[in-house]
């Protein structure tokens, strides 16, 4: 952990520094902001579309005795 002053560095360079770790910036000892990666913040995001999507799935399988029986050549 560095003890600089967050305002004396950039966040590229706390990054780089912290070798893309994610950093706390306190505000009298406590955690006020998250400084992460955008490759990390990306891959988050997409873990939290998967687990919604996953949610949505699960909701709809619970719906499958209420589906109709259609063959494909009737629709085309």
């Amino acid at each position: 952990m560095s003890n600089l002053k967050y305002s004396e560095r950039s966040p590229t360079a706390l990054l780089a520094e912290f070798n893309g770790a994610p950093i706390a910036i306190l505000n009298h000892n406590k955690p006020t902001t998250y400084l992460i990666p955008s490759k990390t913040c990306e891959f988050i995001m997409e873990c939290l579309e998967d687990y919604e999507l996953a949610k949505i799935v699960e909701e709809r399988r619970k719906e499958k005795f209420q589906a109709i029986e259609v063959l494909l050549c009737a629709i085309c």
